[in-house]
């Protein structure tokens, strides 16, 4: 952010001028003498050459060559916003972005939450992503709050019930306008789990409905929220089913890949048009029938199935300080298995201690710069189509 000023100055002084005008040379007579050649005519003027403008993709790399090995890690990490120094952190650790829990809006007023904001964006190099997770019905970061909505916002399950999918729009671009108001530029929404049975973990969260219902529930979410400008989070892939809660634990799931393939792969297959300011969320279940051994969150195998899929935006791990996955790296460094399964962002509160061994991982070479370059891009592509990079490039 503290880009934006100068870019604002320079934009005020750029002046578009008129290149000259041709000259009217005098009628030519019979009679009239060849004028004498003079050393001093003046010369043609030399037509303008416009050059070309830098492609958004030559943009970004231009915006990605400058930058510092810190610096590209930082922007890897989406975290849970700090209780201390947060604003400090953002410089220090240059952070992708924070995403912001109940107490983060604990009685506070809706302009408490765009100071604070706006605090942490002065801080940034880089613009933040400013996340929340605003479901509707038991998630509900913001409108907890009475004193930035009167009423939580209701479950997609209420809604559809009450007014259909139309009910379902006109939702999400109040949720839209709210958050992005407070200064919030993604939703960790929508759920695209298909659950149909009251019995799953999942299920009071998700759409309730079967597969092509639920994947038409995301695509309208998805609509509004590109329409809105506001970023999307696709989650949890491969998709939750009937597994137990990975807050606390390690959940198997045994169900064939056909289940999958049938089912809970649908509603993440977004077209090229609708993927720009989507993200995906990976779960921490264990899928047996992708990788019988590591949470899909740390699997090479799951993420490259979303990518055969044919999502090329941001993958995303779930909390890394979830109990799912805390045993996976004996010495610590679950960043560094995640962004090797293929991540591009890790969403994690431990981020003082994993930034740190990401770019140790890389300086040793136990990391590939490259695929931190690959992830950075993404996430770069992700901030540019939500507007967050204009003055940068």
């Amino acid at each position: 952010m503290r880009h934006f000023s100068a870019a604002l100055a320079a934009l005020c002084l750029f002046v578009l001028t008129a290149c000259g005008t041709p000259e009217n040379a005098p009628a030519s007579s019979a009679s009239a003498p060849a004028p004498a050649a003079s050393s001093a005519a003046v010369s043609p003027a030399e037509p303008d050459i416009a050059v070309p403008e830098k492609s958004e993709a030559d943009a970004l790399q231009s915006l990605l060559d400058g930058m510092t090995l810190p610096e590209k890690v930082g922007q890897l990490f989406f975290v849970r916003c700090p209780a201390e120094n947060a604003v400090e952190d953002v410089e220090t650790y240059h952070l992708g972005g924070y995403l912001l829990f109940g107490r983060d809006f604990k009685d506070k007023t809706a302009n408490d939450v765009i100071q604070t904001i706006a605090a942490y964006q002065d801080a940034a190099a880089i613009p933040l992503l400013i996340g929340v997770d605003e479901e509707g019905g038991t998630v509900v970061r913001v409108s907890s709050n009475p004193h930035l909505r009167a009423s939580k916002f209701r479950s997609p399950q209420a809604l559809f019930a009450d007014g259909g999918l139309d009910a379902i729009r006109r939702d999400t671009g109040e949720k839209d306008r709210l958050l992005s108001a407070l200064g919030i530029n993604v939703n960790f929404a929508p759920v695209a789990d298909v659950s149909t049975s009251s019995s799953d973990f999942i299920h009071r969260r998700a759409f309730g409905q079967d597969a092509a219902a639920t994947a038409e529930y995301v695509r309208v979410v998805v609509d509004v929220m590109n329409g809105d400008g506001m970023g999307s989070v696709l989650k949890h892939f491969p998709g939750y089913g009937n597994n137990a809660d990975t807050h606390t634990g390690i959940a198997v799931d045994q169900r064939p890949m056909e289940t999958f393939a049938a089912s809970d792969l649908l509603p993440f297959q977004l077209g090229d048009s609708d993927a720009g300011k989507t993200a995906v969320l990976v779960s921490h279940n264990i899928v047996e029938c992708m990788d019988p051994d590591l949470p899909a969150s740390l699997s090479p195998a799951v993420h490259d199935l979303l990518r055969e899929l044919g999502f090329d935006g941001v993958a995303m791990t779930d909390d890394l300080a979830m109990d799912a996955v805390a045993a996976y790296a004996a010495d610590g460094a679950v960043a560094v298995m995640a962004i090797q399964a293929g991540n591009d962002m890790v969403v994690t509160t431990d981020y003082r201690t994993q930034i740190p061994k990401v770019i140790e991982a890389v300086e040793s070479g136990t990391l590939d710069e490259a695929v931190i370059d690959t992830a950075c891009r993404r996430v770069l592509a992700w901030k540019q189509a939500l507007g967050l990079l204009e003055g940068l490039i």
